[in-house]
């Protein structure tokens, strides 16, 4: 197969630890070719999607006393060469959030590409429809107490009602911007009032889960199937558990309770497009659905010793076929 990736630039990537480069890897290893471009890469000629596109040639990471070493260079590029997006058998979206005007943009380009000739993973509408906090509330029996609102009186009632709540931007990533709420906190409304920008732009706000201390797991679905999961562990400095903000990652299992919030997705999550999603659940509870560019792929690999990018690349295979 042709392969596409439309990714942040390669050199900014870290080959032991994004999930887009293990799924290129795995693609590279069963014999596919892979392409890559950018966002602002991406054109419409003639009602059809384009894309300016490098061949890349990758040198697999090898994981060595529980680590993953990288060679140096990992990949090397060929020229750059235009190309319609429906000559090749999928398209990775893998851009990084926040979901920004741009990246509206760069999925509206992809909906110029016949999804009977090329497979779109995951469906720029779906990615356009699933708001990564907005999208689990549809989910009511997964998801804790949880209200969407700019509304600073609605925030403090649910606050004292609740007791504890952690309060969420609806656009950003990585734990950029959430805060932990408590009622008789003297900066209560200097931080809704920033974060709302003054009763303009809803926010989420969610009853603070104590077992969130035991972490955050993060759950990657396959065509709405669990694959595999990861604990993330906040540094003990921060009471968010994300890597980004220098959270630890463990090992963990799927539970029951947690088989059962993958199990109410899954009809959605494949009616909308969403094929490749990482859930994040806390406590039995969900807490959001991540499907921009969800990561932890590498981290499940090291614990369990899966090989979870040649899931997804086999489950390309047989769509295709």
């Amino acid at each position: 197969m042709k392969l596409a990736f439309i990714i942040d630039p390669i050199h900014q990537l870290d080959p032991c630890h994004d999930t887009s480069v293990a799924l290129m890897e795995a693609a590279h290893i069963l014999g596919h070719e892979i392409w890559i471009t950018q966002a602002n890469q991406l054109s419409v000629v003639e009602g059809k999607a384009w894309a300016l596109l490098e061949k890349v040639e990758l040198i697999p990471v090898e994981l060595v006393e529980e680590r993953y070493q990288a060679a140096n260079p990992w990949y090397n590029l060929s020229n750059r060469t235009a190309m319609s997006l429906e000559t090749l058998d999928a398209v990775f979206m893998r851009t990084d959030p926040p979901v920004t005007v741009p990246y509206l943009y760069a999925t509206y380009i992809l909906d110029y590409i016949d999804q009977n000739k090329t497979l779109v993973i995951n469906s720029p509408s779906g990615i356009r429809a699933a708001n990564e906090k907005m999208y689990a509330l549809q989910f009511t029996k997964a998801i804790p107490e949880t209200i969407v609102t700019a509304d600073k009186l609605l925030i403090r009632q649910f606050v004292e009602v609740q007791g504890r709540a952690v309060l969420k931007p609806l656009g950003n990533k990585a734990g950029e911007g959430i805060l932990f709420l408590e009622g008789g906190d003297r900066n209560f409304n200097s931080m809704v009032e920033l974060s709302t920008l003054q009763g303009r732009v809803p926010v989420m706000v969610q009853t603070y889960l104590p077992e969130a201390k035991d972490g955050d797991k993060r759950i990657i679905l396959l065509n709405g199937e669990p694959i595999g999961a990861l604990n993330r562990l906040s540094s003990g400095s921060d009471f968010r558990n994300n890597m980004a903000t220098g959270g630890t990652v463990a090992q963990t299992d799927i539970t029951p309770r947690e088989h059962e919030i993958c199990a109410q997705l899954a009809d959605t999550l494949r009616k909308d497009g969403l094929i490749f999603v990482g859930i994040d659940v806390i406590g039995g509870y969900l807490t959001e659905v991540n499907v921009t560019s969800p990561t932890g792929v590498r981290e499940i690999d090291r614990f369990d010793g899966t090989r979870l990018g040649h899931q997804v690349i086999q489950w390309v295979e047989q769509a295709k076929k």
